[in-house]
């Protein structure tokens, strides 16, 4: 039997207004007719493109495949105007599906929910908020998103520094850079796209680089009227060829490996595709074993290596930003990256070799006892990854298990969506969900969600939680895949690495999202292997 809404009930309640959030809430109201609420602690919905305002912000996924596929008309009204989204764009598009759906009288924004229980007398959650509000429902859908979390660095007198102190994703409504001494700190995918952006803006611009990284040209630019309207016409096949590849971006992901062809053909291969752009292109459709195979990574790296030599002016630069371990993080797009290094206002600090001791009100004190003065400082330190989002919420499970406590080892989930000890709690991009393009691989999870919702709302049965046993087997599997990969060797957020004291392990399912699909379809095909189901 379904409750309807009353006052304070529903039956279903989704926490945060990114591309999960809203996709949940369509699913559940629109498609199975509950009553579902949707908090949301930002003033307006978006997610992470909410949050993530600082210049340059860009997704590195293609502004057709970064969309969701549920809506044939949404496909075709799409901005496609540039190959890659910017922030703005992205922000819209969303907005945009809020407005197409009428989805927002149904979210409740500048509300953040603070905890999360489960009644075991009621079989309900009980969940309340920053606004005094206290709410129930049957189900808990939690879109909050994998990269949500700031990762702020502990560093001695940062609270003394006189200048501004910005994290990229918090960042202000305005700011004005012209003339002023900028420090920013990080150099992953945001810290890229941000220097790139600020460099011509600022009067003088300190990067400080703890990680070298593989950088590859993204090469955005207006889409020509032809390629949208190719674009257009082909949504369906499109569609099918991402659902049915291992990452879904769009491209051909690549079955030669690369020592079965000679050098010279390695090399326009890997050309062509730097010129083309796109780095989840370059290291996984030129060749498919760049992620397995050493020697076969060493060839991907040494490219890009040469090409920083090339960029670089000034050999001791170079040398900094050269990576020498192996190419086997997120790949990072850049525009003009390793260029901005070639100008005058722009100088970098190597920080493992000469580390910040303190920051002073002037501004960043080195280990050689050199002090940078800064007007500004900028912290693209990334985030705490997975498992940072859930930090600020108190959820308890079965017995008052705090969620925080199931994972103190580790973040542990079964197929990324469901966690034992709590019956229906959904993580949407949870831990050891599909490493792959995010709309598409939210768009499963949801799908499944939908029909796991659906199947409760029919039977006779009430809740589903996974077994303890199931979670282990899924771990170990997730555990099993990467550690066939180069990913683990390498210190990266994927893992773990960034946030002092966090444990180091799989966060991702990296078997692909087609093979993903179809164990979720098995498991539902099967009777919900590896759940329990009760009333």
């Amino acid at each position: 039997m379904k409750m309807t809404q009353s006052g304070t009930s529903y039956d279903a309640v989704v926490v945060g207004a990114g591309f999960s959030g809203l996709y949940a809430l369509h699913k559940l109201r629109d498609h199975l007719g509950l009553s579902v609420r949707l908090f949301e602690k930002g003033t307006s919905v978006g997610g992470t493109w909410h949050w993530n305002r600082y210049p340059g912000a860009l997704s590195d996924s293609e502004t057709y495949v970064y969309a969701y596929s549920f809506d044939d008309d949404l496909l075709q009204q799409q901005d496609l105007s540039t190959r890659y989204a910017t922030q703005p764009q992205v922000l819209r598009y969303l907005e945009s599906v809020v407005e197409r759906k009428d989805l927002a009288r149904d979210i409740q924004l500048d509300t953040t929910v603070n905890a999360a229980r489960f009644d075991e007398t009621a079989n309900q959650w009980v969940i309340s908020t920053s606004t005094g509000q206290t709410v129930t429902s049957r189900y808990l859908v939690t879109g909050l998103g994998p990269l949500s979390a700031a990762n702020v660095p502990e560093i001695d007198g940062i609270d003394t520094f006189d200048g501004q102190v910005i994290h990229t994703s918090k960042w202000p409504e305005t700011h004005d850079f012209t003339g002023k001494r900028v420090g920013v700190v990080g150099t992953g995918s945001t810290g890229v796209q941000l220097i790139t952006a600020i460099a011509s803006e600022v009067g003088e611009l300190t990067v400080f680089q703890r990680t070298p990284q593989y950088c590859v040209p993204l090469r955005n630019r207006p889409l020509e009227p032809q390629e949208i309207a190719d674009i257009r016409s082909n949504y369906k096949e499109i569609w099918n060829s991402v659902y049915n590849s291992g990452l879904g971006f769009g491209f051909v992901e690549s079955e030669i490996p690369a020592m079965s062809v000679s050098p010279e053909q390695r090399r326009a291969i890997f050309e062509e595709a730097w010129q083309k752009g796109g780095g989840f292109y370059f290291m996984f459709g030129t060749f498919s074993d760049i992620g397995t195979n050493p020697e076969a990574n060493e060839e991907a790296a040494a490219f890009i290596r040469t090409k920083i030599a090339e960029i670089v002016d000034d050999p001791e630069t170079a040398r900094k930003l050269t990576p020498t371990d192996y190419y086997a993080r997120r790949p990072v797009c850049d525009s003009g990256y390793y260029a901005t290094f070639n100008r005058d206002n722009v100088s970098l600090v190597d920080v493992r070799e000469t580390p910040i001791v303190k920051v002073t009100p002037r501004g960043v004190v080195l280990s050689d006892g050199a002090e940078i003065g800064l007007d500004v400082l900028i912290f693209a330190t990334g985030f705490d990854a997975v498992e940072g989002s859930y930090r600020s919420i108190d959820i308890r499970g079965r017995g008052g298990v705090k969620l925080a406590d199931h994972w103190s080892e580790a973040p542990r989930g079964y197929l990324g969506m469901t966690v034992a000890g709590f019956p229906n709690l959904f993580t949407i991009f949870g831990p050891n969900s599909s490493f792959c393009n995010n709309p598409p691989m939210i768009s499963s999870q949801v799908d499944w969600i939908g029909r796991t919702v659906g199947f409760l709302e029919r039977s006779e049965h009430t809740l589903i939680e996974p077994t303890g046993a199931a979670e282990d087997r899924w771990m170990r599997q997730c555990e099993d895949i990467a550690n066939q990969t180069l990913f683990p060797k390498v210190e990266s957020w994927i893992f773990g690495h960034n946030v002092k004291g966090k444990p180091t392990t799989a966060r991702f399912y990296m078997g692909g999202l087609s093979t993903y699909r179809g164990i979720l379809d098995e498991v539902t095909e099967n009777g919900y292997d590896g759940f329990v189901l009760s009333s």
